[in-house]
């Protein structure tokens, strides 16, 4: 076995395939592109995918690049992150997230991800300024803690400053996820 080559491929195989099936009816739902059986549907493999990790989490604690590879770690941190209705396997996740990170086997842009994505879901501002609001008004941030140190801490995590993060979101989400309903609030990431 190389290094490169992940302990379990069929637990990175499985991440993977969550993933990129629940981004694609992410992409569907922005777009007002499924009707309320979709929508149920949608909501019942969200749920599906989270108790999925919730067991490898159990089983393995965070998912890293040694155990499933870096695109699989990638694919983990993408469902805990929109695992929204779950705030107590969002933190969970995170905790376990960070020590992964602590031991080289995570990206800690991942974390702060998924760390800002808990602080909004409970009501607190983000630290790294990662969380916006994508309204048909536009992409706005989601309240930051000390905005004047932002730009420092995410240099500290090796992001980009966030007026370069928000424009990256803002031309996605224009291109991406067309939002033309004045009542819809998705939280988007912002690199």
């Amino acid at each position: 076995m190389t290094a490169a080559e992940p302990l379990r491929p069929d637990l990175a195989r499985e991440l993977i395939d969550r993933a990129t099936k629940a981004a694609a009816r992410r992409a569907k739902r922005l777009r007002n592109q499924l009707d309320a059986v979709q929508l149920g549907q949608d909501r019942h493999a969200d749920h599906a995918d989270a108790k999925v990790l919730r067991r490898v989490l159990a089983e393995h604690d965070w998912p890293g690049h040694r155990l499933v590879g870096p695109e699989a770690a990638r694919a983990a941190w993408s469902l805990a992150l929109h695992a929204d209705d779950d705030a107590d396997f969002q933190r969970a996740a995170t905790i376990l997230l960070e020590r992964a990170v602590q031991g080289g086997d995570a990206r800690i842009q991942h974390w702060a991800h998924l760390y800002d994505r808990t602080l909004v879901n409970s009501g607190r501002p983000q630290e790294f300024g990662t969380q916006q609001a994508v309204t048909a008004t536009g992409v706005v941030l989601c309240p930051v803690r000390a905005l004047d140190a932002l730009d420092q801490r995410r240099a500290s995590i090796g992001l980009s400053p966030i007026a370069t993060g928000l424009e990256k979101v803002r031309l996605r989400c224009a291109r991406d996820h067309p939002v033309d309903d004045s009542s819809t609030v998705v939280l988007a990431a912002v690199a």
